[in-house]
């Protein structure tokens, strides 16, 4: 082949090649053995059975996906299909209530003047400062039975007296809001802090009420943040096991506790495989339903 100009440069193909892979080749190669061949090997196992001991055998078989679908030995159980959707239905709730108290905290961060606005920023990220299970195991006590937040919910008639916010879905929701907040309001606040205000004022002089205004004046401007911090919260509250299990009680099962329950030594490995499997395609399948929903220069921001 001819060579080519690249750049001001003449350049044959395979010294283009060459450079090519010596730039990208090291990350290409980083990705194939710690996650293309992994994910291959997971999804080998999980069309394969549980032998004796926990050993991994064959024939392959769709046994896995049959019982994961809920078709067993004594006839269908909707089990597992109902883990799944829990998850989704976690996952999805987070991401709602995330956003609805990231986006006025985003419209004050970018209200805020330099000095206090970059105090405010490191308020916002402190929380991650600290490991994800010792701020679970914080919560425990502050939503404890004598814990002033109890005696507040007490108070208000949220729950009964005698009665604590832990266990239950709320310290699950309380948690995982204050545990992904930051996730969601960042991204919310780079684009609110580029709002072109001149667009609101004139929908405004359009006779436009606040929520038409908002709606055709601000939203728009502010969806890549939105695209990007629903994402960001939606697939790790999806696949969250500690918070449902340490601050659920453990009654409720997920996809990340039924996916642990199943890797250990002696435990049914390809099963486990299975889950994995299906809850990445699970994940994979949500985020095609909102890249459907969103543009791409929504996503620029991620």
């Amino acid at each position: 082949m001819p060579s080519e100009v690249h750049r001001g440069e003449l350049i044959a193909p395979h010294h283009r090649a060459l450079r090519v892979m010596g730039s990208a080749g090291p990350g290409l190669l980083w990705l194939v053995l710690f996650f293309a061949l992994p994910l291959l090997i997971i999804i080998a196992i999980s069309f394969l059975s549980r032998g004796e001991y926990g050993t991994i055998q064959g024939p392959f078989t769709l046994e896995n996906y049959r019982r994961l679908a809920g078709f067993g030995l004594l006839g269908f159980d909707p089990l597992y299909p109902i883990i799944v959707l829990r998850s989704l239905a976690l996952g999805l709730g987070a991401a709602v209530l995330c956003l609805l108290a990231a986006l006025p905290l985003a419209f004050f961060l970018a209200r805020l003047r330099r000095p206090f606005k970059n105090l405010a920023l490191i308020l916002v990220v402190i929380p991650l400062w600290t490991n994800l299970l010792i701020r679970t195991y914080a919560w425990q006590m502050l939503l404890g039975p004598g814990s002033w937040i109890t005696q507040a919910a007490v108070w208000l008639g949220a729950i009964a007296p005698g009665e604590s916010l832990y266990p239950g879905a709320a310290a699950v929701y309380l948690s995982l809001v204050c545990d992904f907040l930051p996730f969601m309001a960042l991204p919310l606040y780079a684009s609110v802090e580029k709002l072109d205000w001149s667009l609101v004022e004139a929908a405004m002089d359009l006779g436009a009420n606040r929520v038409a205004a908002f709606r055709h004046g601000i939203l728009p401007q502010i969806r890549p943040g939105l695209a990007a911090g629903s994402i960001l919260v939606f697939l790790p509250a999806t696949g969250q096991f500690v918070i449902p299990d340490l601050l659920g009680g453990a009654k409720t099962v997920m996809l990340g506790n039924a996916l642990q329950q199943q890797f250990g030594p002696g435990l049914d490995w390809p099963f486990g495989s299975a889950i994995a499997v299906v809850s990445l395609a699970v994940v994979i399948g949500a985020l095609c339903i909102f890249f459907r929903r969103w543009d791409a220069k929504d996503l620029e921001i991620l």
